[in-house]
């Protein structure tokens, strides 16, 4: 059993599973027992075999045999989970065709300027309330967790006034709560973005939804439940990993002063030093689910048909066997095979976008706060309990200087 325990450092647990149980079969908090993989080699195969499959519907079955419940139960709705990420072979390619036309690696870049000055903007707030006196301010209500989600609802046409409700909904929806709060949370969402999907249909935008919901060369396009489903996935996955990239990132700088020093005095190493704060903790810690659709051998341990198997993303950035000092953050490192963004036909669409946001973020902070440091002790930080993501809470910071 891994319990809460393992949110706040699963990192000694994944060392000893590579050394003793590389494939081994846990049950991680209310979820049904799974097969959790944690080697390099294994869980960069596992991100491309076609034989650990991710069809929505065949996966609510099993979970649903899994966990004794019958075939209707509501606890495993997997409405919302009928894109991309949740569908193979055929399916999949005309899926992600249809959505990548929108996220491109020049149509990330375009978006430069507006990520820095929404970066800007959040930057000056936070030293104006430590001007006018608070002992702190918090790094991820402030200012990680606003820039990406204005970010992605701005492309997606969401409204101002319903950004902060996709924070709770997506982090309900990521996280070990009760299966009642999990599927209140998805039914909230998919009820908006149904609303928001009719009316790009009927008043098409400028922005990316609009684009996505469009026809493409074929005359494809996407159903009304594919989009609803599609929306949901860019909306979850366009700034939760951001949020806990950026977070992380500046932790791990704060707790190292001479890396810190080092990116200062040398800007032009922070492309790089954002791959080493992905791998250093990765922000999706294990890739989402994948079952096997028959018997599978990995890392010589045979997983029969019908089984839930978790990629250990977070474990496998960490392997020594691929990353010397694995535990150590190193800036100039090379982070060469780094599969923090997964690996084969579901590496991350919005790979462009997330390293630009990060780069953005830490070159601001870094212009704007010479001197910012931690306003707690280390000890105090708590990180979500999530199977899926690994981010903190909270970053309380503030500035000496």
């Amino acid at each position: 059993m891994i319990d809460e325990s393992f949110t706040d450092d699963p990192y000694p647990t994944y060392e000893l599973l590579r050394a003793r149980r590389p494939v081994a079969k846990v049950r991680m908090g209310m979820s049904p027992p799974v097969w959790l993989v944690t080697g390099y080699e294994d869980v960069r195969a596992g991100l491309a075999d076609s034989r650990l499959a991710k069809d929505a519907t065949k996966l609510a079955r099993i979970l649903r045999r899994a966990a004794g419940l019958p075939e209707d139960a509501e606890e495993f709705d997997m409405g919302l989970d009928h894109h991309m990420l949740h569908s193979d072979g055929a399916e999949h390619t005309r899926l992600r065709k249809l959505v990548s036309k929108a996220f491109t690696g020049r149509a990330a870049a375009l978006l430069r300027p507006r990520i820095e000055a929404l970066a800007a903007e959040l930057a000056d707030a936070m030293a104006a309330r430590l001007a006018a006196g608070a002992r702190s301010v918090d790094l991820i209500e402030d200012y990680a967790f606003p820039l990406p989600t204005t970010v992605i609802c701005e492309i997606l046409g969401v409204p101002d006034d319903r950004r902060a409700e996709f924070g709770g909904w997506s982090r309900t929806m990521l996280s070990t709560a009760p299966p009642h709060e999990q599927l209140a949370a998805r039914e909230a969402m998919g009820e908006y973005l149904d609303r928001l999907v009719a009316r790009k249909v009927a008043h098409p935008g400028e922005d990316i939804l609009s684009e996505i919901l469009a026809p493409d060369e074929n005359a494809d396009r996407l159903t009304h439940a594919e989009a609803t489903a599609m929306a949901s996935l860019l909306l979850v996955a366009g700034h939760e990993t951001t949020v806990n990239l950026i977070g992380s990132g500046a932790l791990a700088l704060l707790r190292n002063p001479e890396q810190l020093g080092r990116l200062r005095a040398n800007p032009e190493l922070l492309p790089g030093a954002v791959e080493e704060f992905l791998r250093l903790e990765s922000p999706v810690t294990t890739a989402t689910m994948r079952f096997t659709d028959e018997e599978v051998t990995i890392g010589g341990t045979t997983i029969p048909a019908g089984e839930i198997v978790l990629l250990a993303i977070g474990s496998a950035n960490r392997d020594p066997g691929r990353f010397e000092r694995p535990d150590e953050l190193d800036i100039e490192r090379s982070t060469r095979g780094s599969i923090a963004f997964g690996h084969g036909v579901h590496y991350c669409l919005g790979a462009a976008l997330g390293r630009i946001e990060g780069e953005v973020a830490f070159r601001v902070l870094l212009d704007r706060f010479p001197h910012l440091t931690l306003a707690v002790d280390p000890g105090e930080l708590r990180w979500h309990n999530s199977i899926l993501l690994r981010g903190l809470v909270a970053l309380p910071v503030t500035t000496d200087g």
